[in-house]
């Protein structure tokens, strides 16, 4: 579909990430199951919850706008969760899968975050401010989240570090 005013393009990118965080729902349960830091798990299962509110939220976002909450196939968070997966078959389970499960979670947190920024912004310039509220209530809640994978990622890098150390440099 071609778009043909700012809209129009606010309403695709709604749906684009409408689809992203429908994708997540059914993905996080996956990663959770697969990561075995207990503190990495339960920050999973509460982003699963804040993102089931994400979709609510968006679908409210929807409403304010007068349109139907539907989804358009958002090819980018497929291909995150695609890789999110790949890590998971690719790593046994333990401190290494989990460090690869951190960055496969913090890639799609930076796609969230740039999205959301972006519709926000739509919505500011067009007047939206009851969907730019909303946006602007997820965009935090997904820097929030992006943040606390950075702090597990600490432990957990230093748990795998410690169980399988690392190469040695080689000495010129």
């Amino acid at each position: 579909m071609s778009s043909e005013n700012l809209h129009e393009v606010f309403i695709e990118e709604l749906k684009d990430i409408y689809n992203a965080e429908q994708q997540l729902v059914k993905a996080l349960p996956k990663m959770a199951k697969a990561v075995s830091d207990e503190t990495l798990k339960s920050g999973i299962l509460e982003h699963l919850e804040q993102t089931k509110g994400h979709v609510e939220r968006l679908e409210e976002v929807f409403s304010s706008l007068g349109e139907k909450p539907r989804g358009k196939t958002c090819k980018a968070m497929k291909g995150l969760v695609e890789e999110g997966s790949e890590v998971i078959e690719e790593n046994d389970k333990g401190p290494l899968r989990d460090v690869a499960i951190i960055g496969a979670a913090q890639r799609v947190e930076h796609y969230e975050i740039a999205a959301y920024g972006t519709v926000r912004a739509m919505a500011e310039l067009m007047g939206h401010n009851r969907a730019a509220k909303l946006l602007q209530e997820t965009l935090d809640e997904e820097g929030d989240c992006d943040k606390q994978l950075t702090q597990v990622a600490q432990s957990v890098n230093r748990a795998a570090l410690t169980e399988f150390g690392h190469p040695e440099e080689s000495e010129e």
